[in-house]
């Protein structure tokens, strides 16, 4: 199978990316930096190729997605990686989280919807059970920011998203790669992070253990939408089995005003054969 895998130059999803194409298939390492992407590339086996894609600009997501002839499976594993972000945007304007987490790979779906041939694996977190989504507001205009409330409220939004996507007709399925040993504390600010950093080795999985969710995803035959999660507690660490997601990630209504809030954010939706399908 062809698949393609964002933000795979680092992490779980370089550790996916490689799992993925040692088992033979055609992996495209989709990096908003080329050269990372090419030396994570150089240390894999098998059929890997680099491409460009910012998600967090819709103008690099539209031109990655016309370079894509057709995939079997889209993997939106990228997000921002950065533990205490203060608020930022994308370039579109977008709040960084849920621009670059939610708006950029909402984009990428829409836009690749008619080329993918088997299915969508998005890469969430246990966080989407604590969160609540402000569709009013989901770019922190009219509340207090806190970056924490930002992160979990846009994987809310990715897991939302992929059931919504299932409702729709196309295959979805997600991921929680747990706790994992990368390097989402490696520039962040403050105290907390750094004593994070000195933590994380001892209680993370590593990123091959981590991204064991995501290539289940990816190859297993199930029902859509199956959430994969490791089996430890509160999907914190373990081998993954396929696990229930939070009832709010089920609300048909959440999910279809967040599709039509998305919608008309990116100015993407699905093409018509996938609607009338």
């Amino acid at each position: 199978m062809k698949i393609i895998v964002t933000g795979a130059n680092s992490g779980v999803g370089k550790a996916t990316a490689a799992t993925l194409a040692a088992a033979g298939h055609h992996v495209v390492l989709a990096c908003r930096t080329p050269s990372k992407g090419l030396a994570a590339a150089a240390e894999m086996r098998g059929n890997v190729s680099v491409a460009r894609l910012d998600l967090a600009d819709l103008s690099s997501v539209r031109e990655f997605a016309a370079s894509v002839d057709s995939v079997d499976v889209l993997i939106n594993n990228a997000g921002v990686q950065l533990f205490g972000l203060p608020l930022t945007h994308t370039a579109d304007g977008f709040e960084a989280h849920i621009g670059t987490n939610h708006l950029g790979h909402f984009a990428l779906t829409c836009l690749l919807a008619d080329r993918i041939t088997d299915r969508v694996v998005t890469v969430t977190s246990s966080t989407h059970a604590i969160a609540r989504l402000h569709l009013e507001d989901l770019n922190w205009e009219h509340r207090a920011y806190k970056w924490s409330s930002a992160y979990a409220e846009s994987k809310l939004a990715t897991t939302v998203f992929a059931v919504e996507l299932a409702r729709r007709g196309v295959t979805a399925h997600l991921s929680d790669p747990g706790v994992s040993d990368s390097d989402i504390l490696a520039d962040s600010p403050g105290i907390t992070a750094l004593v994070l950093r000195r933590l994380q080795p001892y209680v993370a999985q590593s990123a091959d253990h981590a991204a064991r969710s995501t290539v289940l995803a990816a190859t297993m035959d199930l029902p859509s939408p199956a959430y994969w999660a490791p089996r430890g507690l509160l999907h914190l660490w373990g081998r993954p089995k396929v696990a229930n997601l939070n009832r709010r990630a089920h609300d048909p209504d959440t999910g279809r005003r967040l599709w039509e809030i998305s919608a008309e954010l990116t100015g993407c939706d699905l093409p018509l054969q996938r609607k009338l399908g």
